[in-house]
């Protein structure tokens, strides 16, 4: 059992530090890194500890997980530090969660998180221990080149988590390891079993770990209390057909839950009027969007220009694109494009980079007047 953490042939006199969350992918990387001979120490963030998230299963960062991630330490006989993040997590990542579904966006705390606590506050501790590398349990491949490393998708495309990481600067993607980007998660649970990690079957975590049963209203109206604010359902002309109860229980694309009848066809949200604090709906076909403004872009793809891939949604294929002047120009008309999602580029399985989409073009400018 072997995995290369690109620093070079002989580990001895090298230090790794592994970002553990308790689950078994970041307890297998920390068990390969022990076992390249490098000295291997564990980090874990505590991020949140509130309510049910405490002791469920399927969270991260907090609680149980804490704890199975020093049990595993204890088990590798590798040192194992807690920090209380808390209250950065709180302001960078909840509450901007509960402010973007208030403005009528679609947010994706992953990314939040990634970019924040995790690859700046997280990285800056393994600095400050005199670490070579930090090593996470994502699911990329980090690949050398000439100028440095690029980031690509995992091996495993059922569990590739490129989308997430878009955000990753070239500077800490030089400091950053990936190990099980290579590995499918069947490998991996077999190495945590033959290694003796308490962990091999623990179930993985959700993608929001902070969101209780998946329950997203409920987080934001306890972070917002004044969030849940009734208003009127409307076509694309401005007719009222009905009534909501809070733009946070919307997004774009949504079909269920509208509580109108009466149309010859299915309804969509199109999308969400935060200053008037109206829910826009239409036929499906006026969700179709052949541009997206990008902002905050990072850019890993050095001077790349040309055809590209783009994916608007972490379970969405990449679609033929053009990238121009800070806006992705689809091929093919994209569904659910939604203000507040990523739209992160590829060249291949390259990483090119990505940003937050802050506009969308309609198809059909005629439908969504």
């Amino acid at each position: 059992m072997q995995a290369d953490f690109q620093l070079g042939s002989d580990m001895k006199g090298r230090r790794i530090v592994v970002a553990m969350s308790g689950g078994v992918d970041s307890s297998v990387v920390a068990a390969l890194a022990q076992r390249s001979g490098a000295e291997t120490i564990g980090i874990t963030l505590q991020l949140y500890d509130h309510g049910a998230a405490v002791g469920r299963a399927g969270s991260c960062c907090a609680g149980r997980d804490i704890r199975d991630a020093r049990a595993v330490c204890d088990r590798l006989g590798i040192a194992h530090y807690v920090f209380d993040y808390e209250s950065a997590f709180r302001e960078s990542v909840i509450d901007r969660f509960a402010d973007d579904y208030m403005a009528g966006r679609t947010p994706i705390p992953c990314v939040r998180c990634n970019q924040g606590v995790k690859f700046t506050d997280l990285l800056r501790l393994a600095r400050d221990l005199g670490a070579d590398c930090l090593a996470t349990g994502h699911y990329v491949r980090r690949v050398e080149s000439a100028s440095g490393g690029e980031l690509h998708r995992a091996a495993d495309p059922a569990r590739d988590q490129s989308y997430f990481l878009f955000a990753t600067t070239q500077e800490q993607l030089d400091y950053l390891r990936f190990p099980l980007g290579g590995m499918p998660k069947a490998r991996v649970r077999e190495l945590a079993a033959e290694i003796g990690l308490g962990v091999a079957a623990k179930p993985d975590s959700q993608d929001i770990c902070f969101v209780p049963d998946g329950d997203y209203a409920s987080v934001v109206k306890k972070v917002r209390p004044e969030a849940e604010r009734a208003g009127e359902i409307v076509d694309l002309t401005g007719r009222v057909l009905g009534a909501h109860r809070g733009l946070i229980h919307f997004t774009v694309g949504q079909r269920r839950g509208l509580e109108i009848g009466g149309s010859p066809e299915p309804l969509y949200v199109v999308r969400l009027d935060a200053p008037a604090n109206r829910v826009v709906v239409g036929p499906r076909r006026a969700l179709a969007v052949s541009a997206a403004t990008l902002c905050d872009i990072n850019w890993l793809g050095g001077d790349f220009a040309g055809p590209l891939t783009a994916k608007v949604r972490s379970m969405a294929k990449p679609v033929p694109a053009l990238f121009a002047d800070g806006t992705v120009h689809f091929e093919a008309p994209e569904y659910g494009v939604a203000p507040g999602q990523a739209a992160v580029l590829y060249a291949g399985d390259r990483v090119l980079g990505g940003g937050w989409i802050e506009t969308t073009q309609p198809a059909d400018a005629a439908l969504a007047a």
